[in-house]
């Protein structure tokens, strides 16, 4: 561990630091930098290749614009010099393109056109959409896939696993594990499904959105139509079209709210696992050298959720920040948004740890037939749905009443017990009466199995 390491004040750079390494990337003020550069030279390129006049006859190759040593450490560190003495950061890229473009011998049109019609929005916005298209396709929907294929598999494998339920913590009507776990797995599913089919928007139209710089230089040509082409097909994102100087951050808040309605979901779902592992359903495959607590020796203690369940949070917590934030500018233009912009890797790292650790507690899942079972035994009671059902069926008016008063507030009951309930049921046909006797809390399941598997037949 360097001493960066430990010196650092927050645990995304610390202790957490080896696992976000991808995260650092496609975040760092590194990848935002890189980001502006590459939008730049793309606007410039694009220039070249659709409006030549601009160049007056001078000719160069525009692929050599986005060369990768334009994009190198040494480049990003001069580009931070520049910050430093300009005080803007968007401003130090272009002057930092200015010196090597020059160095390099590129007609003197091409530096001239650097940052032509454009506002720091405009590359600043675009940057940042970019650093979102790469981060959820290479990142951010793959990790969702894992968590929902190892729930899924967890599903399938314990489809037929009976459990007693609760609700409002009292005993209830038995379901499966596997359909405990599935309806996760489906939730999740939905919120990545829906991340993914989110369009990424961006603008590209100068100081307050109305394309003044371009149509008065370039009256000529149609400008709505070639950045749309440049945003959509340059750069594969979609075109916000109408705007401020900024665009309205709307389009990042659904994303960022999405990240956030996964987040509750898979905080509900670490803390449904720490219920189950705690009422004994669940054991964790125990790793030797570790150590559950200071003084008892015995404990295998559920940190991989629950340190889920606190990064999971700590996201969803900045997502709401955000979400009160960013869409709401002054007029045509605040900055108040660049701070709070900045700290969109601080979001997606909480996730991502949180993320990690949830896949390492499903990993450590071992099913506890027994202490399921145990739970189930001595329940009896929870049949009183199926009975009060049945006397329904055959016209009996009261069978919720004459059910309650059996089993409601008595505590537990046997099987001796609700056997002689159904005897007593005189209403009941012989063959339904059979049906019940041989009915148990564990085989009362109703349709969990098949639900588990109309939902395999979906993924498949």
């Amino acid at each position: 561990m360097t001493h960066a390491t430990l010196g650092a004040i927050s645990p995304l750079d610390g202790r957490y630091r080896a696992a976000l390494a991808s995260v650092s990337e496609g975040w760092s003020e590194g990848a935002l930098i890189r980001a502006r550069i590459q939008v730049e030279a793309q606007w410039v390129q694009f220039l070249y290749l659709h409006v030549p006049n601009l160049f007056r006859g001078q000719s160069f190759d525009p692929d050599a614009l986005l060369s990768p040593q334009y994009q190198s450490e040494t480049a990003l560190t001069r580009v931070k010099a520049l910050e430093r003495e300009t005080g803007h950061d968007v401003k130090a890229v272009e002057y930092y393109l200015r010196e090597v473009w020059l160095e390099d011998g590129f007609p003197s049109q091409v530096l001239a056109l650097l940052h032509f019609g454009l506002t720091s929005e405009d590359v600043n916005n675009l940057a940042y959409a970019k650093l979102l298209s790469q981060f959820r396709t290479e990142q951010l929907l793959p990790m969702m896939d894992q968590v929902c294929g190892a729930l899924t598999e967890k599903a399938a494998l314990y489809k037929g696993a009976a459990m007693l339920s609760r609700t409002h913590g009292q005993s209830a009507s038995p379901t499966t594990m596997g359909k405990a776990l599935v309806v996760y797995a489906h939730r999740l599913q939905r919120q990545r499904n829906q991340l993914a089919n989110l369009e990424i928007l961006g603008k590209l139209n100068g100081a307050v959105g109305d394309y003044h710089g371009l149509a008065l230089a370039v009256p000529e040509e149609n400008w709505r139509e070639l950045t749309h082409h440049f945003i959509t097909v340059t750069l594969g994102l979609t075109q916000n079209p109408w705007t401020t100087q900024i665009e309205s951050h709307d389009n990042l808040i659904e994303h960022l709210d999405g990240v956030k309605r996964y987040n509750v979901i898979s905080l509900d779902l670490c803390q449904n696992l720490w219920w189950y592992i705690s009422l004994g359903y669940f054991s964790q495959r125990v790793t030797d050298t570790e150590v559950g607590s200071s003084v008892m020796p015995h404990k295998v203690n559920p940190i991989d959720f629950e340190n889920a369940e606190g990064n999971f949070g700590l996201s969803s917590s900045l997502v709401e920040h955000m979400g009160r934030k960013l869409p709401v500018s002054r007029l045509q233009r605040d900055l108040s948004d660049s701070t709070t912009l900045r700290n969109l890797g601080t979001v997606f790292s909480h996730h991502m740890v949180a993320q990690q650790s949830l896949l390492r507690g499903l990993d450590k899942l071992q099913l506890n037939p027994a202490g399921i079972q145990a739970d189930l035994e001595g329940k009896w009671e929870i049949l009183g749905e199926a009975l009060q059902t049945c006397l329904r069926r055959e016209g009996v008016v009261d069978a919720y009443e004459r059910v309650k008063e059996w089993t409601r507030g008595k505590g537990s009951c046997t099987q001796v017990d609700f056997q002689g309930w159904v005897r007593s049921c005189k209403e009941l046909s012989a063959e339904t009466q059979a049906r019940l006797l041989a009915l148990t809390p564990a085989t009362y399941t109703g349709e969990a199995s098949q639900l588990v598997e109309d939902f395999l037949l979906l993924k498949r």
